[in-house]
Parts: C-alpha cells; sequence; structure tokens
C-alpha cells in the first residue's frame, strides 16, 4: 500500500486502506486455501465476502460518488465500479456443491490490481481533485478532532 504522499492523512482514505490491507489478506488465505489446502476455502470465501461487500457499499456511496460529482475523475470511477461488478459477481456465484476455483483465483489477482489502481491511482488523485467541502461531507468531525476542515490543501 501506498506511503509516500500522505493521502492516508485524510481519514476516510486512512480507514479504506485499511479495509483494503484486510481484505487482501483475507484474499491471500483464500487464495492459499485454493492453491496449497491451507484452510477451508468456503470459509474464507464467505470471510472475503463480509469484508468486501461493505466495503465496496462504503466507497460506492461515499468518495465514488463526490468523486462523480466533481467530475475530473468520473471515468475511472466507472471503471473501479465495473471492476467491483466483475468482482463480486464472480465471488457470489460460486456454487458451493462444485466451485469454480480458478475463476475465483482470477477474480482475486483482478481485486489485488484493483485495490492497488484505488491506493496509488485514485486515491491521490481524489486528494488533489475534490475540495474541502467533499471531504467535510465525508469526514464530518470538527478540525479540532482531525476532520477534514482543519486540514490545509
Amino acid at each position: 500500500m501506498c506511503n509516500y504522499c500522505g493521502c492516508r492523512e485524510f481519514p476516510l482514505i486512512g480507514r479504506l486502506t485499511a479495509e483494503h490491507e484486510a481484505i487482501a489478506e483475507a484474499a491471500g488465505r483464500l487464495r492459499d486455501a485454493i492453491t496449497k489446502g491451507a484452510g477451508y476455502p468456503q470459509a474464507l470465501l464467505d470471510a472475503l465476502l463480509g469484508l468486501l461487500k461493505p466495503h465496496t457499499a462504503a466507497e460506492e456511496r461515499g468518495l465514488f460518488a463526490e468523486l462523480r460529482a466533481e467530475g475530473s475523475l468520473a471515468g475511472a470511477v466507472e471503471q473501479l465500479c465495473a471492476e467491483h461488478d466483475d468482482i463480486h459477481g464472480v465471488l457470489n456465484a460460486v456454487d458451493r456443491s462444485g466451485p469454480d476455483w480458478p475463476a475465483v483465483l482470477g477474480a482475486l489477482q483482478r481485486l489485488r490490481r484493483h485495490i492497488d489502481n484505488e491506493e496509488h491511482g485514485l486515491f491521490p488523485a481524489a486528494v488533489i481533485a475534490l475540495p474541502i467541502p467533499a471531504w467535510e461531507r465525508l469526514d464530518p468531525r470538527p478540525a479540532e478532532s482531525g476532520g477534514a476542515a482543519g486540514r490545509q490543501r
């Protein structure tokens, strides 16, 4: 994950990054269960989905909605939403009686690239593109408690 641009100082980006780290770890455990027999893949798939679904919903309702409204990154947001749909579609469609693990492994690979694109592309760009009022809507805490209102851009 990125550590160089300072975008994690924005509480929402910091939270989404922490969620990405947890999702990547869960995806790695699932990958190991499928490829190395290290665990119970179906239970690990459920655990991954338990992290992924609320994370994706939060991104799309919060940061992505603000970026769509701002406009300059709308194309990137649409691409990332399409990737959400693709990854969720594969993971949610796993037949429990005869799982297509190669398809899941492909989705996990796409998930890794997707997270990388958000961390190294969208998140730093969002910090530049969104005005402070947008960040205040995304993180409405007062400036003295670390909210976006107290930061300079």
